[in-house]
């Protein structure tokens, strides 16, 4: 028997009610909810049972949550060919103001895996974010596109998933099983760490320690926690298997239960200095 706080609530909401989403209601309020943004692709799926387990943690700590799927992804309408970028960042805008409406909660923060938590950072000025906690998130958008790539190209020629190898033409726009068309395509490749926003908190688990990735967020190194084991993102021998981590849910909890202090903003000569 569930009890309320792990209560799902599943729903459509947007202008045309395309967008999906489920909400976690809380018994009890801590004066801030908090939104979850999920990456794309591949990732999604992979992330999806974590996100459960910590949008489920945070309704147990006092804190409504909403999870959502951007337009094209996961339940909601659309198709994934049909992704975009800023379409995903007004999502995230119109997913915030509904999981204020339906909390009585104005205290949004928000948490996003890899391009969830590039998204959380771009959104986050529209959608009057009062903080964000990210995990790996995306910040040289170039790269990221290089090696998805390269895993959609190794991914066609693994003999061990087809009986051989398909031809590059039929792969050649899709991402581990997933549409993209170029415009999302470009968006992404020039991805960059260029936010209005600094996240209070980001949890590194990537293969290498990667403080010097990270530079580009200007964070004060107190606020880059390392995660142990690392996350296996690019490893296509795992490619099926699910993304998890308690040490995760634990650390995004304790930390969303204790912040305060309203999101920080990069000034406009820290932001070039970074650039």
């Amino acid at each position: 028997m569930t009890t309320r706080t792990e209560a799902e609530l599943p729903f459509f909401f947007g202008d045309r009610h395309e967008l999906f989403g489920i909400y976690h209601a809380a018994a009890r309020t801590a004066g801030k909810a908090a939104l979850l943004c999920a990456p794309l692709g591949q990732d999604q799926i992979r992330c999806h049972r974590l996100y459960r387990q910590l949008a489920h943690a945070l309704a147990s700590a006092g804190i409504p949550v909403l999870r959502f799927d951007c337009y094209g992804c996961g339940d909601s309408l659309g198709e994934s060919a049909e992704v975009r970028w800023d379409r995903c960042i007004s999502d995230t805008v119109t997913a915030a103001n509904e999981l204020r409406a339906r909390s009585g909660v104005d205290r949004v923060l928000a948490f996003g895996a890899r391009l969830g938590g590039s998204l959380a950072l771009a959104a986050a000025p529209a959608a009057h974010l009062a903080d964000v906690v990210v995990w790996d998130p995306v910040v040289d958008g170039h790269a990221y596109v290089a090696t998805l790539d390269a895993m959609q190209d190794a991914l066609r020629q693994d003999t061990r998933r087809f009986i051989r190898p398909r031809p590059a033409e039929l792969a050649g726009e899709q991402w581990l099983g997933f549409a993209v068309n170029p415009e999302l395509r470009e968006q992404i490749n020039g991805l960059a760490a260029d936010w209005e926003t600094t996240p209070s908190l980001l949890l590194d688990s990537l293969p290498q320690p990667s403080a010097q990735t990270w530079k580009a967020l200007a964070m004060d190194e107190t606020s880059i926690q390392r995660l142990e084991p690392p996350t296996p993102w690019d490893d296509l021998a795992k490619l099926e298997v699910a993304i998890l981590s308690h040490s995760l849910v634990q650390a995004v909890t304790a930390h969303v239960q204790a912040v305060s202090a309203p999101v920080r903003a990069l000034n406009a000569h820290v932001l070039g200095a970074h650039r």
